[in-house]
């Protein structure tokens, strides 16, 4: 089970298409769905990639998420829709423990100006042990943003021209 749930999220990650890198590097903040709460983390790791945690809580159960997800940009850096694939593992109540693994898409907007995104996201968690097979969340996080995306200078143009670009050779 374990290599069926690691060949989904690599083929998810491998089959999307490059976009541009979203605005911040390190979110954090809360999730709010139909019946679920919680926290949610985000890093980025690559230039469009994020590793996303989830700490959830609805009436019946807790549950902790991992997701990948990669970015694609919509209008610039600042809205970007963005998909991915991971796995879930948790508690249910007069169940014991449950695990399985979930797919997402959803849309993100950094507001201008302030340090906080905004997304709302679709999130089917297929259940590999649980009560019922399948489920079909959805949720808006409102993120605070720790760590920015450095920005480009135009003077990082000028260093590149006058500085060396690699290791000189003796009797350079």
């Amino acid at each position: 089970m374990k290599r069926i749930l690691v060949l989904v999220l690599a083929a998810g990650l491998l089959s999307m298409t490059p976009g541009l890198a979203q605005k911040y590097r390190t979110a954090a903040g809360i999730r709010v769905g139909k019946e679920v709460v919680g926290l949610t983390i985000q890093q980025k790791i690559f230039e469009k990639t994020t590793l996303e945690g989830l700490a959830t809580a609805a009436p019946r159960e807790v549950m902790a998420t991992v997701l990948a997800e990669q970015h694609f940009n919509i209008l610039g850096k600042r809205l970007n829709y963005y998909m991915g694939a991971g796995a879930h593992g948790g508690k249910l109540k007069d169940y014991g423990a449950v695990y399985g693994f979930d797919v997402i898409a959803g849309l993100e907007y950094k507001i201008n100006g302030l340090p906080f995104v905004l997304s709302a996201d679709l999130k089917p968690a297929f259940h590999l042990r649980h009560e019922e097979w399948f489920n079909l969340g959805s949720a808006f996080s409102i993120r605070y943003v720790i760590v920015k995306e450095p920005t480009e200078s135009p003077l990082d143009f000028i260093k590149g021209i006058f500085s060396p670009s690699g290791k000189r050779k003796k009797g350079d």
